[in-house]
C-alpha cells in the first residue's frame, strides 16, 4: 500500500449512495485476459499482487493508480506498464476512457477503500476491494449500491475462502466427518513494532488495529466453517503499548445457533495463526490458518491436509475474473463482506461498553 504519509495527505477521508442480477454484468470486449489496474502500490500490490498477476490465466496487470511518482518508473520498468494507464487519485476517474482497464483492486488503507471503490464503479469497472471491506455498515451499503447502479461485479479480498484447503474444511459443514460442530477457536495476528507513529495501522480511524487488519481472518473464519451468521458476540479491547491508538488485541466470543460458540482473538502483540474446530466426534484444525506460504490442516483421527503448492493470489485473481467473465456470482461479494463489518460494528460496541452481550 502507499507510502501513508503522503497518500493520507493526498487522497483525504469522503464520504459519498442489492447485490446486481449477474446477467446485468458490464462486460468488457473479448479479450484473453482481463486488465487489472491496482490501486495503491504499497507492500502487498508491490510484494504478493503484482507477482501473482504474472501467474494468472485470465487476468492480468495492466494499470497503476498512485500518488507516489517515484513508484511509476518502476513499475513500468519491471511489468511494461503504459504510460497511458498510469493515473494518480487526482485523475483516478478517467480511468472510465481505458479500454485496457476492466477492474480496479483497491489496496488502499481500510478507511478508503469506500471512496476508491464508487470512484472505479462511476467508472464503469469492476472493483475487487481488500478486505475489510470499510469502516461501517452504512460505507459497505454505499459501495453496494455504487457497483450495482454502475453494472459493476463488487468482489471482497478474502483468499482464504479461495484457498484449498480451506475450501475442504468448508465443504465439512455439509458432510461432517466429525459429527456436528459444537465449538471454535481462532486466532490471527504478528508481532507488530510501531516505530512510526504514523503508521495507518495504529489509528483507528483510518481503519488500523487489530481487529480491522486481523481479526476479520477469525471473524470471517468463523462464519465459513459454521456457515451461520452469529446471534451475540461479547468482546474485549486494550492497548499495552501506547503507541496503538486503535485495538493492540481484540478478544470476542461470538454465540451462533445450535449453541454453537467461537472464540477469537486477534493482535499485533504476537504471532498466533490457528483455527481449531470441536466436533462430537473429533476436530479438526488449521495451523497456519492463514499464512501467504501455506495452510496446512490436521484431524483428530490423523489426516493431514497439505497445502496448496499454488499462489494464493494468483488463484483468488483468476476465480475472480472468470466471475466475471462466465456473469456468474463472485465468491465473496460485497454483501459477505458489509456481514463481517455488521459483527467487527457490534464488537467495537461491546468492547466500549465493558464486555456487553450485543444481540443481532
Amino acid at each position: 500500500m502507499d507510502n501513508r504519509r503522503t497518500f493520507i495527505k493526498k487522497a483525504g477521508l469522503l464520504t459519498a449512495v442489492s447485490i446486481m442480477p449477474s446477467c446485468n454484468l458490464i462486460l468488457p470486449k473479448k479479450k484473453e485476459k482481463l486488465g487489472v489496474a491496482l490501486v495503491g502500490l504499497g507492500y502487498y500490490s508491490r510484494d504478493l499482487l503484482a507477482p501473482a498477476l504474472q501467474l494468472t490465466k485470465h487476468c492480468e496487470l495492466k494499470g497503476i493508480v498512485t500518488g507516489s511518482p517515484e513508484k511509476i518508473p518502476i513499475w513500468q520498468q519491471k511489468y511494461g506498464i503504459a504510460a497511458k494507464n498510469v493515473y494518480n487519485y487526482q485523475n483516478m476517474h478517467e480511468i472510465a476512457n481505458n479500454d485496457e482497464i476492466d477492474i480496479v483492486y483497491i489496496v488502499l488503507p481500510n478507511g478508503l477503500h469506500k471512496k476508491y471503490t464508487i470512484i472505479g464503479a462511476n467508472a464503469g469497472k469492476h472493483v475487487w476491494c481488500e478486505k475489510p471491506m470499510a469502516m461501517n455498515v452504512l460505507e459497505c451499503q454505499q459501495m453496494i449500491t455504487a457497483c450495482a447502479k454502475n453494472k459493476v461485479q463488487l468482489t471482497i479480498g478474502y483468499r482464504m475462502q479461495h484457498e484449498p484447503v480451506t475450501q475442504q474444511i468448508i465443504k465439512w459443514r455439509s458432510s461432517k466427518p466429525y459429527g456436528m460442530i459444537q465449538s471454535l477457536y481462532a486466532e490471527a495476528g504478528f508481532f507488530s513494532n510501531p516505530r512510526d507513529p504514523k503508521n495507518w495501522r495504529l489509528h483507528k480511524e483510518l481503519g488500523g488495529g487489530a481487529m480491522f487488519d486481523m481479526g476479520v481472518y477469525t471473524l470471517n473464519a468463523s462464519r465459513y466453517v459454521t456457515g451461520l451468521e452469529p446471534v451475540a458476540v461479547t468482546a474485549k479491547q486494550y492497548s499495552e503499548r501506547s503507541a496503538f491508538i486503535a485495538d493492540e488485541t481484540t478478544i470476542f466470543d461470538l454465540e451462533f445457533p445450535n449453541d454453537i460458540s467461537a472464540t477469537c482473538k486477534t493482535t499485533f502483540a504476537a504471532n498466533i495463526n490457528t483455527l481449531k474446530v470441536d466436533c462430537e466426534n473429533g476436530w479438526y484444525q488449521l495451523s497456519p490458518m492463514q499464512s501467504y506460504s501455506g495452510v496446512r490442516g490436521t484431524t483428530s483421527d490423523g489426516k493431514t491436509l497439505s497445502p496448496f503448492q499454488g499462489n494464493q493470489q494468483a488463484k483468488q485473481m483468476d476465480d475472480n475474473a472468470l466471475a466475471i467473465l462466465n456473469k456468474k456470482s463472485p465468491l465473496v461479494p460485497g454483501e459477505e463482506g458489509m456481514k463481517d463489518i455488521k459483527v467487527v460494528e457490534a464488537i467495537f460496541k461491546s468492547a466500549a461498553n465493558k464486555s456487553e452481550r450485543i444481540l443481532f
